[in-house]
């Protein structure tokens, strides 16, 4: 399935900065041409926080972060899978929101100190699907706080090892880095020239 290049999504992205809304600056990345599925788990009440904390369902991405992800989604294409996306942009509020459920710096990042890369539209938590949408097992569910869940934690089944390590090896390729404790994140490797946003999702 064709992609649109990276000069054409700056471009989109300077036309709406030229309009001085920050927003505007992120990519709602179902507006590509692409083929990843999707399960927002923050537009439902099925997450650790048990409530809906967004008012939609929307993957928004810088431009840069959303090329590197269509990429990488096609490297898996090519394998016969393809990314399912729980959560892409954060607004930072959310986060507090998180940080004052879960304090932990180890599962949530703290909205006080550096914050989330999701505050800044540059990371992803996905997991892997067949083309056929059956979800391909990892070990533990999205969001699951425990060892488990930790991409160090080498007491799995060589099935889940060997899946994850498809996952995380996949991602490095396209400039995504993991974190430790969460098999499903992972964070644009230039993230930190992108400033933490705290716009709502725009819904239509």
């Amino acid at each position: 399935m064709g992609q649109i290049p990276f000069k054409n999504l700056c471009l989109l992205v300077l036309v709406c900065c030229a309009k001085g809304n920050s927003q505007q600056a992120l990519v709602d990345l179902a507006s590509l041409p692409s083929n990843f599925t999707y399960e927002i788990r923050y537009a439902t009440s099925d997450n650790f926080m048990g409530t809906v904390l967004y008012p939609c369902a929307k993957c928004l991405l810088r431009a840069e972060v959303a090329e590197a992800l269509l990429e990488a989604n096609q490297y898996f294409c090519e394998k016969g899978y393809q990314i399912k996306i729980y959560d892409c942009y954060r607004p930072l509020d959310i986060q507090k929101a998180m940080w004052s459920k879960v304090p932990n710096a180890a599962y949530v990042a703290n909205p006080y100190d550096k914050g989330s890369v999701h505050n800044r539209g540059a990371a992803v938590d996905i997991t892997l699907v067949t083309l056929e949408g059956c979800e391909v097992a990892m070990g533990t569910d999205y969001d699951y706080f425990g060892k488990e869940a930790h991409i160090d934690n080498l007491q799995l089944p060589e099935t889940i090892l060997s899946n994850r390590n498809l996952l995380l090896e996949g991602m490095k390729q396209f400039g995504f880095q993991p974190i430790r404790t969460e098999w499903w994140h992972f964070s644009f490797i230039r993230n930190y020239q992108f400033p933490i946003l705290n716009e709502p999702l725009p819904c239509d």
